[in-house]
């Protein structure tokens, strides 16, 4: 937990005249307060002295978190944070970006390739997937992506641990595999449809729709949040997920492994507006060290933290920082 010998900067001074900017625009960014420690290990001795830097984020729980991160460790090396967190939307949050409201924040590679640049052409490949995106942003909008993180929050299925231990399944391409009347999924409305959902990933994995392959009967709608109760308490055997949701761990549940690559790639990385990262090259070397320990695992547990703990966000953040020997309190 958090000990009361942190040191607590509030957003002054350009903070809140960011903020207010921000706030004047509808963005709506809830914000919240800044923790701050010694930086320590591979990071020690980098300094953000005399940098104003505003950090945002989407208004989900790991994007918050992540956004709690990059705060803690703008604020450690001593630069002036203005919090522009939890915005909601992220068509919002990239505008905000664009227009300079916010100097940085971490973004999925997925998200922009296929949101934002309107690509229908879907890179699984992570390292295809991030050299995309950083070039067409480097050169239409001066941003830059630092090298991403090693997570992937993509789609995906699930099963409960006891139905992967009785199967032996621990992939994709293992569902055709097993009798018919155990292909059965609990998925959202909108991707038992897509193209690119379930009928997309079916094909991929040499599944037939149907009697033969997956009955219509062998299939449950549910709304997102559901289907991860759903699947743990049997109501199917697959359920669709977000691969780093931290319902998973809660609900003890396995992830499949995409063999075949099926789904697109969304690694994170944090994007940073040119004219920050000019005048301050440094920021690279304080993110990078700390962008590469972001495995799945990593962002699972700290996701189930604030979705099924209820911890708050900057103290989950700032906990595992300290934790991984980024900081010192």
């Amino acid at each position: 937990m958090v000990s009361a010998r942190i040191r607590r900067r509030a957003a002054t001074g350009v903070a809140a005249l960011l903020a207010l900017a921000v706030s004047g625009c509808g963005l709506g960014t809830a914000g919240g307060r800044v923790l701050s420690g010694d930086l320590a290990g591979p990071v020690e001795g980098i300094s953000l002295d005399g940098a104003e830097i505003s950090v945002g984020s989407k208004n989900f729980s790991e994007s918050v978190i992540l956004g709690k991160i990059a705060t803690t460790m703008f604020a450690s090396a001593g630069a002036e944070v203005a919090d522009l967190t939890n915005i909601p939307g992220s068509a919002a949050a990239r505008q905000a970006q664009l227009d300079g409201q916010i100097d940085t924040s971490w973004e999925y590679t997925g998200t922009a390739w296929i949101t934002y640049f309107g690509e229908d052409t879907v890179i699984t490949d992570p390292q295809e997937s991030w050299e995309a995106v950083s070039a067409r942003d480097q050169e239409d909008n001066d941003i830059t992506w630092l090298p991403p993180a090693p997570m992937n929050n993509t789609y995906g299925f699930a099963v409960t641990r006891e139905f992967a231990e009785r199967t032996g399944i621990t992939k994709l391409s293992e569902i055709q595999d097993l009798p018919v009347d155990q292909r059965t999924f609990c998925i959202e409305s909108e991707f038992a449809n897509r193209p690119d959902g379930l009928p997309g990933m079916l094909k991929a994995y040499d599944i037939p729709e149907g009697p033969n392959g997956v009955p219509r009967d062998n299939l449950q709608t549910y709304q997102t949040g559901a289907i991860y109760t759903a699947t743990a308490e049997g109501e199917c055997n697959f359920g669709e997920v977000f691969t780093t949701d931290g319902r998973i761990k809660a609900l003890d549940l396995q992830v499949l492994e995409d063999d075949r690559a099926y789904f697109p790639n969304y690694s994170v990385s944090l994007t940073i507006r040119d004219d920050l990262l000019d005048d301050y090259p440094q920021i690279a070397d304080l993110i990078n060290p700390i962008s590469a320990k972001l495995t799945d695992e990593v962002l699972i547990e700290l996701n189930s933290q604030v979705d099924v703990e209820g911890r708050e966000p900057v103290e989950v953040a700032y906990d595992w920082l300290v934790e991984q020997g980024f900081i010192t309190e």
